[in-house]
């Protein structure tokens, strides 16, 4: 599975922005597609996941703001009422019925003004 991410860039505090990630390949396999963000010398963490059957989790920090979606091969996030903190280099992942994990490049999101 082969994961492209865009959408990406600068935000002020309190906008909008939207990622989407277009997999490609065995995508008859992908179960679980999800959005992770890392800040430098921190862990990647969750930022949200969708199941094939349209389950949601999402981040506590993020809930209410960021909305996931799918469609297909694609998943989107939506995100809205930016902070500071969500400044992040943001990563696309899917997991498959395989048991893999497949990892997207990174999109960075800035958030200043």
């Amino acid at each position: 599975v082969q994961l492209q991410a865009s959408g990406g860039g600068l935000a002020q505090p309190g906008g909008s922005l939207r990622l989407s990630c277009a997999a490609s390949g065995s995508i008859i396999s992908i179960s679980t597609m999800g959005w992770y963000r890392q800040a430098p010398g921190k862990q990647r963490e969750l930022v949200a996941a969708i199941s094939k059957g349209g389950y949601t989790d999402y981040a506590d920090s993020v809930r209410g703001r960021f909305t996931i979606s799918r469609d297909n091969a694609n998943v989107y996030l939506q995100m809205h009422s930016l902070k500071s903190e969500d400044t992040n280099v943001y990563y696309c992942h899917v997991y498959t019925i395989t048991r893999h994990d497949y990892w997207g490049q990174g999109t960075q999101v800035t958030v200043s003004s």
